[in-house]
């Protein structure tokens, strides 16, 4: 199984470098097979998100329903909530330090006219799709985002498991559901239990299937991806793009290694490679619910964290966990009104902030909830031309959004191998 594992790994990173080698020195002769790429590529996510509803209910039904009951479920649950709710402010304020320190929307002690001026080009280049979805985004008011709270018990968890976005209702449900199953007779309670447990165990095995194929799906999405990214704008903003990395890589590379060093008191080396896979899924989907059932396989085959453990804290972490959406929404709100000339006193920031942890909560919960995250923050803000700089910044979000969503993965895993390591579990050594 491990040499399974390092050769698919191999064979993941060879996709994604032959990929990227490719998609940079294509020209117009690539057309046919960007088409076939961008077919085998949504073929391969279709896969991914196919397994996602079920391998959520099977593993959180079957995980929970055999804790000891509420009391069992409730300390997992405050674990998991406290550290998610810790890692978030972490990397939010890391964002907020290196924004200011670094202050890319700021040239020669002056706001930035060349990338101004890159934001209406941006605005005018950019396709209709980005400009209805900004369009669409720039309607919602603050009110908007009570629907998570309203998506947490859907009125029909059939329809709300055919939505991508309804994913904290289901698990929800799911939760519920299995503290139901404690509360019956001990035969009945066995019964259903084992029901789902062999339910999840195929479930694994599908995914085992999947992920046979993850090497040329990786390839397949990276390809296209590389190919269509312009150039032009990056130059523009690449101060911008080089804060938004270093928050990121810091956030990934330092402070949740020295987390799972000092807190879960695991290497954090090993846990990068038991976390390899996963990661380059997230970073070639950029997708933490379509990375979900890879996050699983390796957080218990290749971590070690039982399935008590890891069915409550990696679905949820999923759904509501997105320490690297925070970053990147606190650096690109102070960003934009850099380059726009507001000046952002304490409150502002400090509004900011709290606005970047709740908003990244319901990031998986609301179509385009960074772009509507950033836009209700910048109004708020009484920042002008909101829409005009999001447009731009959408244009060349790709890579951004790659990187957060590997941070995003990653923190989730950290989550799970932490809260493993205090309930008692051997992790990171094989043993469950």
């Amino acid at each position: 199984m491990a040499l399974a594992l390092a050769t698919a790994t191999a064979l993941t990173l060879r996709g994604l470098f032959a990929g990227a080698a490719e998609g940079s020195a294509a020209g117009r002769f690539i057309h046919g097979t960007l088409e076939t790429s961008r077919f085998i590529g949504g073929l391969f996510m279709q896969a991914l998100k196919m397994i996602i509803v079920p391998l959520i209910v099977t593993s959180v039904v079957s995980g929970i329903a055999s804790l000891q009951g509420v009391k069992g479920f409730a300390r997992l649950g405050l674990k998991t909530v406290t550290f998610y709710a810790a890692s978030s402010l972490a990397a939010i304020l890391l964002g907020l330090l290196l924004v200011n320190l670094i202050q890319p929307g700021i040239e020669n002690g002056r706001p930035n006219e060349v990338i101004r001026r890159a934001f209406e080009e941006g605005a005018s280049q950019a396709s209709e799709k980005d400009l209805a979805t900004v369009t669409g985004a720039g309607g919602r008011e603050a009110t908007d985002f009570l629907e998570i709270f309203r998506t947490m018990l859907p009125e029909n968890v059939v329809a709300a498991a055919a939505d991508n976005g309804q994913m904290l209702g289901v698990i929800v449900f799911s939760l519920l559901f299995a503290l139901a199953i404690t509360r019956l007779p001990e035969a009945e309670m066995r019964t259903i239990r084992e029901f789902f447990q062999a339910a999840n165990d195929a479930m694994i095995v599908l995914t085992k299937w999947v992920m046979a194929v993850a090497p040329v799906g990786v390839y397949a999405l990276i390809l296209p991806i590389v190919y269509g990214t312009g150039a032009e704008l990056f130059v523009h903003l690449g101060k911008y793009f080089a804060t938004v990395l270093l928050g990121l890589g810091l956030h990934l590379f330092i402070v949740l290694p020295l987390v799972l060093r000092f807190i879960g008191r695991v290497n954090p080396l090993a846990h990068f490679r038991a976390m390899r896979p996963a990661l380059l899924v997230a970073f070639s989907t950029a997708s933490s619910s379509g990375t979900l059932p890879v996050t699983l396989r390796c957080v218990r085959e290749n971590a070690g964290v039982s399935q008590r453990v890891s069915s409550l804290t990696v679905p949820l972490g999923a759904t509501v966990n997105m320490d690297g959406t925070a970053l990147y929404e606190c650096v690109a709100v102070i960003f934009v009104a850099q380059v726009m000339g507001v000046e952002l006193g304490v409150g502002a920031q400090f509004f900011i902030v709290v606005a970047a942890l709740l908003t990244s909560v319901g990031v998986a919960g609301i179509p385009s909830a960074s772009l509507v995250a950033i836009l209700l923050i910048l109004k708020n803000c009484g920042i002008q031309g909101a829409e005009t700089a999001v447009v731009a910044l959408l244009s060349v979000d790709r890579l951004l959004d790659m990187s957060r969503t590997a941070v995003n993965v990653f923190s989730d895993s950290c989550a799970a191998v932490i809260i493993a390591k205090s309930e008692g579990e051997d992790v990171l050594t094989g043993s469950r």
